[in-house]
């Protein structure tokens, strides 16, 4: 149980206590329901006798009523505007549950999808994406319907059960010993039953889901070289096995469902019996009337009975979701994600003794470099494969913490409170530039509203970064589809697009990270034309380039080999 509180967001644990008094308000709603069918009950069965039931006479007398005809009218009538209010109410109280419920999912899938992104770039590469994509969008809302809100079926009909169950004792001890006879070993062995089943169902279920996702994935991602390699087979055959057993575990768990039925169903069945039986042997008198009650009583014992059943049931099915969550539990973020401040680049970049490893690397990438990058400079950086370039690069990006060292802008250390007005202040061209599956503008002006687009400055830096003739050529112009991770384009126009969306935050520091290695000699040179062009007509532009060849440095002041 604290492993499921420590889930729910602080900003939520007043609103939960909130909706557990409105649970148990539901279940003594439903209590007032059933006790209001009771003089129905008599009215239908002992009719002549009314004079002499306690509340009933009372009630008749002090009413003035002239005859038992309309008195027997007066209380159906009474009757149904009590559970016409009684089922309002319900409904108010449901909504509000149901509010809280999705309300949590929301701010829990929030949660996740910004605490994953907060924790880095090195999480990412370390992380299954189809995992973290399934946990922000499933595991999240299986958690709200799988797990709370059965267990808030639990609670308002365990509560309802209980106050029928103290009437029934008060009224007829018989009736209720029966009761609790019946019932309480149909719960004790579905339990015993099905508890580790059921978990374990549920468990698979997850893993299965969580490969199914991949492979998906992962197909249409690596789809050239899963076609011309031949191993679309392969895939499809996992994929078939994972969705085999999803479809096996998912049967299992509707055969299980259906238990509780059959197990209430035939447990009032023998309490009729056992009524009968104690009335022949003289045990019990009034069987009508006490067949009368246990049968109101069992009409909404039986589905509180299954509907307990059921929600436990889904508690155990999705009892994994509690553990994936409870491990993913982030902290509340307070910053503002949507920041335009920027720092105010005016003198050097800074590396004072930096070292960077990974957790699981034996050694350092970097170890104890320094290096000093003026305002305005071109830098060209070299290396083998391995030596870490791009390392640097994200150091200097901010999307890596050095584990030695700091960095350090015009003589202020780069750290958590500053890093995104940093970042507002970069421009950066990587070696495959990501596509949104959206527009050209769209993909210039990256991450911008679409109403605060400056399409002067998105013609401006078309130019900039040699558009014209391909924007010219599309049907819409800018605002033509470019396809999914930029499919209808060529390798040199990505690049450039690239370019495009650097330029339009209008940066004080460009780094390309061998932004033009995959490309023909020919765009490769067209390219670094373009980026020389840029350079020369911002002198105060800072400029780092990362490239395997030393001819893309040409127009850099210096070069710096990485050993």
């Amino acid at each position: 149980m604290s492993r499921l509180w420590s889930i729910i967001p602080k900003s939520f644990r007043h609103s939960t206590l909130g909706v557990v008094l409105t649970i148990f308000l539901r279940a003594i709603l439903n209590f007032v329901g059933i006790a209001t069918l009771i003089p129905v009950l008599i009215l239908i069965i002992d009719s002549d006798n009314i004079g002499s039931t306690g509340y009933l006479s009372w009630l008749y007398n002090a009413l003035n009523f002239s005859s038992y005809q309309q008195f027997a009218l007066a209380i159906c009538v009474g009757v149904i505007v009590i559970l016409l209010i009684k089922n309002i109410a319900i409904l108010g109280l449901y909504r509000w549950e149901r509010d809280y419920i999705y309300s949590l999912y929301k701010h829990l899938s929030t949660r996740l999808y910004r605490g994953y992104y907060h924790e880095g770039l090195g999480f990412v590469k370390r992380s299954n994406t189809a995992i973290l994509n399934r946990n922000i969008n499933v595991v999240s809302l299986t958690f709200v319907t799988g797990v709370l809100k059965p267990i808030a079926t639990i609670l308002g009909e365990g509560l309802l059960m209980v106050l029928i169950f103290i009437a029934l004792l008060l009224y007829s001890p018989a009736v209720a010993v029966i009761t609790i006879a019946l019932f309480m070993p149909i719960v004790v062995i579905f339990y015993l039953m099905m508890r580790r089943r059921l978990n374990d169902i549920g468990e698979r279920e997850n893993v299965a889901q969580r490969t199914k996702g991949r492979i998906v994935a992962e197909t249409f991602r690596g789809y050239a070289d899963i076609e011309v390699g031949g191993a679309f087979a392969m895939n499809y055959k996992r994929f078939n096995d994972a969705i085999d057993e999803v479809v096996m575990l998912r049967k299992q768990h509707s055969s299980i469902s259906m238990l509780p039925q059959i197990f209430t169903e035939v447990g009032l069945a023998v309490g009729f019996t056992l009524l009968i039986i104690l009335s022949i042997s003289g045990t019990t008198e009034d069987l009508t009337l006490l067949l009368g009650i246990l049968a109101i009583a069992g009409v909404r014992l039986l589905p509180s009975l299954r509907s307990i059943m059921a929600s436990w049931s889904s508690i155990r099915y999705n009892r994994y979701t509690i553990d994936t969550l409870a491990e993913s539990s982030y902290n509340e973020y307070s910053d503002d994600i949507n920041t335009t401040e920027r720092i105010d680049f005016k003198h050097s970049i800074e590396l004072r003794n930096i070292g960077f490893g990974f957790d699981d690397a034996t050694t350092p990438l970097l170890n104890d470099l320094s290096l000093t990058i003026g305002k305005g400079e071109r830098v060209g950086i070299k290396g083998a494969s391995g030596a870490g370039k791009t390392t640097l690069f994200n150091l200097i990006l901010g999307l890596y913490r050095p584990t030695a060292g700091a960095i350090y802008i015009d003589g202020e250390v780069l750290c958590e409170d500053n890093i995104r007005k940093w970042q507002n202040s970069i421009g950066y061209v990587s070696q495959s530039v990501f596509i949104t599956d959206g527009s050209l503008v769209e993909n210039i002006a990256f991450g911008i509203e679409a109403n605060d687009v400056d399409y002067n400055r998105i013609n401006e830096v078309i130019g900039l970064s040699d558009l014209k003739a391909f924007v010219s050529s599309l049907p819409n112009g800018v605002h033509t589809h470019i396809g999914e991770q930029g499919s209808k384009i060529s390798g040199g126009q990505r690049q450039r697009i690239g370019i495009a969306r650097a330029l339009y935050k209008n940066p004080d520091i460009l780094l390309f990270d061998e932004a033009t290695s995959s490309l023909d000699d020919h765009t490769e040179e067209n390219i670094n034309n373009a980026i020389s062009k840029i350079s020369e007509s911002n002198h105060s532009l800072t400029i780092v380039v990362i490239a395997h060849r030393e001819s893309s440095l040409e127009y850099c002041d210096r070069i710096i080999t990485l050993q």
